[in-house]
């Protein structure tokens, strides 16, 4: 009887263990996503400062450029984005009305994964910068 208590002791504390280190693996994983994952520095012609974070939100992917961004002195920049397997998707409008940009955006779901984020130019149909991620994100 004395082996039976000893065991059921063992193995609440094994369990109570198993449980805390579960939940903190937990917490570390939603700490990491809020924290999201940051992209090298924008290289290029016109967009070559700050760089782009991707964190999750709810279940939706989002884009948010960085406060030291500067956004291109172009016609019409867009957000565009290069996946795994090279497909790019453009956007919307970098710009707002005035001197307000989009700073941050909405992934849509037809949207797997994001390995650089590009700022385009629709008007001149030319890439102005492009941060890369170290691997994929999403």
């Amino acid at each position: 009887m004395h082996s039976t208590r000893v065991s059921r002791l063992a193995l609440m504390v094994l369990m109570t263990l198993t449980l805390g280190l579960s939940l903190t693996a937990q917490k570390a994983s939603a700490q990491m996503m809020a924290q999201g994952h940051k992209s090298k520095a924008f290289t290029g012609v016109k967009a070559n400062t700050g760089t782009v974070t991707h964190t999750k939100v709810n279940g939706k992917n989002i884009l948010t450029l960085s406060d030291d961004f500067v956004v291109p002195d172009t016609p019409d920049p867009h957000w565009q984005v290069v996946d795994s397997k090279g497909n790019v998707y453009l956007l919307d409008r970098l710009k707002a009305k005035g001197d307000k940009y989009n700073k941050s955006i909405t992934l849509p779901s037809y949207i797997h994964d994001v390995v650089k984020v590009q700022i385009w130019c629709a008007f001149a149909e030319a890439l102005l910068g492009e941060a890369p991620f170290d691997s994929p994100v999403m």
